[in-house]
């Protein structure tokens, strides 16, 4: 490979330039998706009741127009309510619009035959008496107008329809003094989408500035130092392409992929770059320099590869697909970047310093730095400074190879004693805890909830073969009674059964056909809100804000509850009754990303053990680096614990991902200290010198992964700030494992081992000669 790419350098990079433009063709199609099934497997019967039975034939999405300030039964307000419905209600999926407005006119046609606002604030009252108002009209100073629109809608028409809306209620002439917000769930989806998007430009750029300047201090022994940086964003490109051509989506768990592609692809560029730079400064000759780095460094940086790759594979146990989607990533991501770091990166270098050594003035000072001292000493010029970076590393390993025992000790004290208590760290699953606190939607979510109460349901799909069963409806009845009045947090219930009995005198009637005739007399719309067909019925049981009351443990206790009640109360024969909707969605997605942690990074580790003992065939190779691994998860844990820091959707897998991040210092760390003992060197002095030569590499790329992630700690999102904060902190742990333990860890194994084979080759020449005796 080495000869290959020495010949064909020209070839290799005007293939790489012509691939970019091939993967921006493929970058085209790559497509961003956010519904359902991005949390739940489409062949699950979770997706199948929530995604085909709810919300494709009942569920909606509301927005909500809150007016405040003043008493709103005045005819100027129910007017203004009424120009804001009537611009709203022909919007393309708008599917119903109710306000006091609508339910003031509804009730003077019925008494008047007019379709039509009385101008006196005293026929508006009558009329609103006539029926329930709680839900528009909560009190005198407080009305709402509700938008109900598809609940599978596009999040793109979504928007539009919001944006209609506020035109709207800016151009509906509302009285002087009072508030009209334009607010609620879906409002609040939207801002926080586009504020995630708005956001991320700017870290991007601050991401790379931190990177430029880690480079600048860190990787300041070698020429070209930000050449790195270039080429993981090249191996970035090749990324998005793949993502197109292979169909992989984009959703909001895998957009952060990207920041830990650039945390390893750099590492894979700094090596390279490290090991050529090496090469061309112990001699004058490039082609051996090519020849010699991809012999030594790039087995070395395949190997890291792949056990970085298992230690992403425990991703695909999860059952959340977003996270599977993730998973594949990352595996693609690491592989472009290690095509761009072989192939584009040390070709550049080869061409670069071959363009540089036709200047003369280089080539003196180059050559003023091959001054030798001695044929022995042939790998190391005299004239190098090691320097403050280098010094450090060869002292911490030095000690750590000189005290394994207590090192180890109190590593892995620390290591038990941090996954103990890693189980105790609490896991945030709050959603609205994740976004900027001042920030305008949620504030005003907040106060409509405040108003109004929380919208969190239970949703119970009711399959039957008749819904004009009298039976069934009877049962619908006092199952929904139980449940308010035995259920502490289930606080009232709505179906179709209210509006029959409105419609016949309070009461069920007690024939099929006297029911259907109640059913042509309905209005569409209210009809498809809790009927579909002949054979299915919809029955929403209100939570209030059971996210905050009760939160997911308790969400699910109680549809356990619900499930019994259903159980106890025997409905009619031919009856199903299916528990779904969001509620039960998000706590089996929270309970799926954050449950099983431990055994996701375990079986990571397991897998990593594997892999190297497969590649190797050596049990200390395979045991050295997973051993390394193991105390910083230990570690990691403990930190969290102790400092406060909870973990997240976004960071419960974060175990699988420092495995694949840290595993491959080790292994690169450990390919070059056996590679100084091929050469002849002792434990002690292979440590020494791999420290030296090469620890400066990994502490750059892990100085660059960790200044690249702390620009997540200026998100306004609390949820990247943490991912950002618990990354950085798992990074540094991995980097001092790599200078503490691995030192320690191999230089015990490997003398313990060596001293093992003398023993028995001094056995075996005893016995030698003594059979020749």
């Amino acid at each position: 490979m080495g000869y290959f790419i020495e010949n064909h350098t020209i070839v290799i990079l005007i293939i790489a330039f012509l691939l970019v433009f091939v993967s921006f063709q493929g970058a085209q199609n790559i497509e961003m998706i956010s519904g359902t099934e991005t949390y739940v497997e489409k062949d699950t019967q979770l997706y199948q009741n929530y995604d085909h039975l709810y919300l494709n034939l009942f569920s909606t999405q509301s927005i909500a127009v809150l007016v405040e300030s003043g008493d709103v039964k005045i005819p100027e307000v129910i007017k203004a309510l009424d120009r804001v419905e009537k611009q709203v209600e022909p919007l393309s999926g708008v599917e119903q619009v109710t306000s006091a407005a609508s339910i003031v006119e509804d009730m003077n046609y019925q008494k008047n035959g007019k379709r039509e606002i009385p101008d006196n604030q005293e026929d508006i009252e009558s009329l609103l008496s006539r029926t329930e108002t709680d839900e528009v009209l909560p009190d005198d100073t407080h009305a709402i107008l509700f938008i109900e629109v598809a609940g599978d809608i596009s999040n793109d028409r979504l928007e539009d329809i919001l944006h209609e809306t506020e035109e709207s209620v800016s151009m509906a002439n509302f009285p002087p003094g009072y508030s009209v917000k334009v607010t609620g769930e879906s409002a609040f989806m939207i801002e926080m989408e586009n504020l995630m998007n708005e956001s991320m430009p700017p870290l991007l750029a601050i991401s790379a500035v931190l990177m430029v300047i880690a480079l600048y201090l860190v990787f300041r022994h070698v020429r070209f130092r930000l050449l790195p940086l270039c080429i993981v964003f090249l191996g970035i490109i090749y990324t998005f392409g793949a993502m197109g051509y292979l169909r992989i989506p984009m959703s909001m768990v895998s957009m952060s992929a990207f920041p830990i592609l650039i945390g390893l692809g750099i590492d894979y560029a700094i090596q390279f770059h490290n090991r050529i730079e090496e090469e061309l400064e112990r001699r004058h000759d490039e082609k051996t320099a090519v020849i010699e780095t991809v012999k030594h460094t790039g087995p070395a940086v395949l190997i890291a590869l792949v056990i970085t790759s298992l230690g992403f594979v425990s991703l695909f146990t999860s059952t959340v697909p977003m996270t599977q989607d993730f998973a594949k990533l990352l595996l693609i991501g690491i592989l472009m970047c290690f095509i761009s770091s072989l192939f584009v990166g040390i070709s550049v270098i080869y061409g670069l310093d071959t363009l540089f050594k036709k200047d003369s003035n280089i080539t003196s000072i180059i050559n003023s730095k091959k001054d030798y001292s001695s044929n022995e000493d042939i790998e190391n010029s005299s004239n190098h400074k090691t320097d403050a970076i280098e010094r450090y590393i060869e002292k911490i390993s030095s000690f750590a190879v000189k005290h394994p025992i207590p090192i180890l000790l109190i590593a892995g004290l620390l290591c038990v004693s941090g996954l103990y208590v890693d189980q105790d760290v609490p896991i945030e699953t709050d959603t609205e805890t994740f976004v900027p606190q001042d920030m305008k939607a949620l504030v005003q979510m907040q106060h409509l909830f405040d108003i109004v109460g929380g919208n969190d349901q239970l949703n119970l799909i009711i399959k039957v073969d008749d819904n004009t069963d009298p039976e069934v409806l009877k049962w619908m009845d006092e199952f929904s009674d139980h449940e308010v009045d035995s259920r502490s947090h289930i606080y009232d219930s709505s179906s179709i059964i209210p509006v029959i009995k409105s419609m016949n005198s309070g009461k069920i009637p007690d024939s099929s056909d006297k029911i259907q005739e109640i059913y042509n007399q309905m209005p569409e719309s209210q009809k498809d809100r809790y009927i579909h067909g002949n054979t299915m019925l919809l029955m929403n049981l209100d939570m209030g804000d059971a996210m905050d009351d009760l939160g997911i443990e308790g969400i699910e206790e109680l549809s356990n509850v619900v499930k019994d009640d259903i159980s106890w109360s025997q409905p009619p024969a031919g009856t199903d009754v299916t528990i779904t909707g969001n509620s039960i969605v998000f706590t089996t997605v929270i309970t799926a990303l954050t449950s099983g942690r431990i055994a996701m990074t375990f079986l990571g580790l397991g897998l990593i053990f594997a892999g190297l003992l497969f590649i190797y065939r050596d049990w200390l190779k395979a045991l050295t680096p997973v051993l390394t691994m193991f105390m910083v998860v230990g570690w990691a844990g403990g930190v969290m614990y102790y400092s406060g820091i909870e973990y997240t959707p976004m960071t419960a897998t974060l175990g699988a991902l420092i495995l694949g991040i840290g595993s491959e210092y080790a292994v690169l760390m450990m390919e070059r200290y056996f590679e100084e003992k091929d050469n002849g060197a002792s434990p002690v002095e292979a440590m020494r010198e791999s420290s030296k030569k090469i620890g400066k590499a990994i502490v750059t790329s892990g100085f660059t992964t960790v200044f690249g992630f702390s620009a997540l700690l200026a998100s306004p999102f609390s949820m990247n700030r943490n991912f950002g904060l618990v990354t950085v902190i798992d990074v540094a742990l991995a980097l001092l494992a790599t200078f503490i333990v691995f030192p320690a860890v191999i230089v015990l194994l490997d003398r313990h081992r060596e001293k093992r084979k003398q023993n028995t080759e001094d056995l075996t020449n005893n016995i030698t000669e003594a059979d020749a005796q």
